[in-house]
């Protein structure tokens, strides 16, 4: 198959975002070219539909010069999936004959140009800030989905809502990655949100400055800012912000300096500078790093003019996150929780900060650069056990060991072998808590974080008391 001579896109990745980018521009009348390195039996299924709606797809097509080179005219543009390294040498080699590199959330942005975007990103926390966004607008009667790097891409959302007959939303709640931001920069949205900044990705982005402007490019082009003061880095940086709005768990004696937030807590309750709004404890979550997140999401109520009894209610009826803190499953006195979503170290340390010992804990998967300190901290607090899987495993196991970590330490290949080993060894102990929290990547054994905790609440459910 060859493509013709009239303007194209080529759309690289046949992912999530992928197929949402390459739908998307296909259906707004443009021609549409999907590479894609794999070949299966299944991606063919796939690569039929979307033929089917127009899209032209080469599988077993590798990301180089000559995939381009075959092609009988060069790209108008080139969009790429999250998971594609923004300097790839292919993508370099295209920007020097002068096509331009587009990431999913660019033809999104496009094509939604109507609808005002609530922006989340932050190393930690923005999964549960976008799931709390989305929640209480659509619980106070405003029509806002989520989508981006929570689950589904946003392509695909706009690709829905602008179908016949859907009705537009009014808002938009967007997870940004590093990755996306990186490769969008000229997404505006309404409000920019901020959770946390820690180390993370640094194989990507080569440092910790890196990491930290790429996310702040997303709040310095947002037309509001909200930013959690209680991540050390984020209020390092306060004096430097022209005009941000801060949340704080913390009572005024423990403010940053320089930092009057819009919203605090206090005596038990959410407060702004009008007076007390809502209690604290409305939020069935566990962890002080769940009442910032309560908050970040209370601040954009307040921006939009949420009544406190309609936020209240709103936070009261939450379900809570898959794969964050998912409480599983309360067996033989044992409490199951899926924290699949914690794929570096600082996420790992807030979950175990959050629940109750003496644990067992599941760690393992594809380790990532960082500082596991706090972490190791943590697990000495709090873990009597810790299960070690997949890739990481010899590697935690030598730093558990070189930490004087007291407990026990049990390496076996895959959850499926280390989750009864667990459930065992908390009936006999007489442990409270079994936590999945993986401190790692999961692409040694999953396509995603999502697949790894599926197969963890899977196996929960099976147990027999």
């Amino acid at each position: 198959m060859t493509v013709g001579l009239h303007p194209f896109t080529v759309v690289v990745g046949m992912g999530r975002s992928g197929i949402g980018a390459a739908r998307l521009l296909a259906s707004r009348g443009g021609r549409v070219l999907l590479l894609e390195s794999r070949n299966s039996p299944e991606l063919e299924q796939v690569a039929a539909q979307l033929r089917s709606e127009g899209v032209e797809v080469k599988l077993a097509t590798p990301l180089q010069p000559a995939s381009f080179a075959a092609l009988d005219a060069p790209p108008a543009s080139v969009v790429i999936s999250p998971g594609i390294a923004w300097d790839h040498p292919t993508l370099a080699a295209l920007r020097q004959q002068g096509i331009p590199i587009r990431g999913e959330l660019s033809v999104a942005w496009e094509a939604s140009s109507t609808i005002p975007w609530i922006g989340i990103t932050g190393t930690n926390g923005k999964t549960t800030v976008t799931h709390l966004v989305s929640h209480l607008l659509s619980a106070s009667g405003i029509d806002a989905p989520m989508a981006g790097n929570v689950g589904r891409s946003a392509a695909e959302l706009v690709i829905e809502r602008q179908s016949q007959g859907a009705t537009p939303p009014d808002w938009l709640v967007v997870e940004l990655s590093s990755y996306q931001i990186e490769a969008s920069p000229e997404l505006r949205p309404r409000f920019g949100l901020w959770t946390t900044l820690t180390p993370d990705h640094l194989e990507r982005h080569g440092t910790l400055d890196n990491y930290r402007a790429i996310k702040r490019s997303l709040l310095d082009h947002s037309g509001s800012r909200i930013l959690n003061a209680d991540d050390q880095d984020l209020s390092s940086t306060a004096a430097s912000w022209e005009q941000a709005d801060w949340v704080t768990a913390r009572p005024p004696e423990q403010w940053a300096p320089g930092i009057t937030p819009l919203l605090w807590i206090e005596a038990g309750a959410v407060r702004s500078a009008a007076g007390p709004l809502f209690p604290a404890d409305c939020l069935a979550m566990p962890g002080q790093h769940n009442r910032q997140n309560l908050l970040l999401a209370a601040a954009v109520g307040l921006k939009l003019g949420l009544a406190a009894s309609v936020m209240e209610a709103a936070f009261r009826s939450f379900p809570g996150v898959p794969h964050r803190l998912e409480r599983i499953r309360d067996l033989a006195g044992i409490t199951y929780y899926n924290d699949s979503k914690a794929t570096n170290y600082d996420a790992a340390e807030v979950a175990l900060g959050a629940l109750p010992g003496p644990m067992i804990v599941l760690a393992g998967g594809q380790a990532k650069q960082g500082d596991p300190a706090a972490w190791l901290n943590a697990l000495q607090r709090k873990a009597a056990a810790v299960v070690l899987f997949g890739a990481a495993r010899t590697c935690f196991a030598d730093l558990l060991q070189s930490s004087g970590y007291a407990g026990t330490i049990h390496q076996v290949e895959g959850l499926s072998q280390g989750l009864p080993w667990a459930h065992q060894q908390a009936i006999s102990a007489g442990y409270r808590t079994v936590l999945l929290s993986p401190a790692c990547a999961s692409f040694d054994q999953y396509a995603d974080f999502e697949a790894r905790g599926d197969h963890f609440r899977a196996l929960v459910s099976a147990l027999q008391p």
